[in-house]
């Protein structure tokens, strides 16, 4: 398998991103991770999605290690300082879940917090199904785990079709139309820091195939036995969702209604917020997050 790995040269300018970047191996290719608070305290693992990195959770990370907690946030594999095989066919489903997995049982996390959006979800409540021994409540913010047997919004095909299609797989200006506030220029380079050119990107562009559209998916056997397990959970799970996500609108009432967890839960529905939450009300997503974690 052929990688590429972004030069630290690219990450030398990032606003309000001073965390030191750490790296483990992963089956053969290197995971990098921030984090902050103390090394001993129990962690909150921070997720994200298509197509961002840790940086998405600056703003959330010194709240968590204020309140005591130890942050974490790796940049899966294909995205931010990690490593990034260079063919598309080299990215699936289960090989995300191996190396995510393979993450949490390098650091050995146990009680943990997990905080998850966009694929961050696709992933991270896959894990908490599989080991949910390891965690001790989950926070879902703008995500799902699809198997295909309910139809997908409009919004998320036209957005798969766009990420095929597009000879410009501009990140930055994703992001920014992805949030209520567009970012600033700098904001924008700091998230296409990843990305010097095109052939860093195949992880970004090979995500949105594979999210389980329809019931034939080849993640879909493996994602509906994480339902049967999810279906027992009865941890402590919040839905933390923003107003303005056309994509994973009304996911947040499907979780509650399915895992034994989030009942009488406070879920909330955070305001002026658009699908990268974390960018655009990252401090009040924090909040949710410390105040569960202090009554749970």
């Amino acid at each position: 398998m052929r990688t590429l790995r972004t030069p630290e040269t690219r990450f030398s300018s990032l606003p309000d991103f001073p965390f030191t970047p750490r790296r483990v191996d992963v089956g053969g290719l290197e995971m990098a991770w921030v984090e902050a608070g103390p090394a001993t305290a129990a962690p909150v693992l921070c997720l994200h999605g298509e197509p961002t990195w840790s940086f998405l959770y600056r703003k959330m990370l010194p709240v968590f290690a204020a309140a005591g907690h130890r942050a974490i946030a790796p940049d899966l594999i294909g995205f931010g300082r990690s490593d990034k095989p260079t063919e598309r066919s080299d990215y699936t489903y289960q090989r995300h879940m191996d190396w995510l997995t393979a993450f949490v049982e390098r650091l050995d996390l146990t009680g943990i917090t997990l905080v998850c959006q966009d694929w961050g979800g696709l992933l991270g409540l896959r894990l908490v199904a599989e080991h949910p021994e390891r965690f001790s409540r989950v926070v879902a913010a703008n995500t799902f785990l699809p198997t295909g047997d309910v139809p997908m919004p409009k919004a998320f095909f036209r957005w798969r079709d766009f990420s095929q299609t597009t000879p410009d797989f501009d990140v930055g200006d994703i992001v920014s139309k992805g949030c209520v506030t567009p970012l600033t220029p700098a904001l924008k380079a700091a998230y296409d820091a990843p990305f010097p050119d095109d052939t860093y990107k195949a992880g970004a562009r090979q995500f949105p195939t594979l999210v389980p559209a329809t019931p034939e998916d080849p993640a879909t056997p493996a994602n509906r036995s994480a339902w049967e397990r999810l279906a027992a959970f009865e941890k402590p799970f919040l839905t933390a969702f923003s107003d303005q996500d056309p994509i994973t609108r009304g996911a947040d009432a499907f979780l509650q209604a399915a895992i034994p967890g989030a009942a009488g839960q406070p879920h909330t529905t955070i305001t002026a917020g658009g699908h990268f939450l974390q960018e655009d009300r990252g401090e009040a997503l924090a909040k949710v997050v410390t105040d569960f974690i202090a009554a749970t």
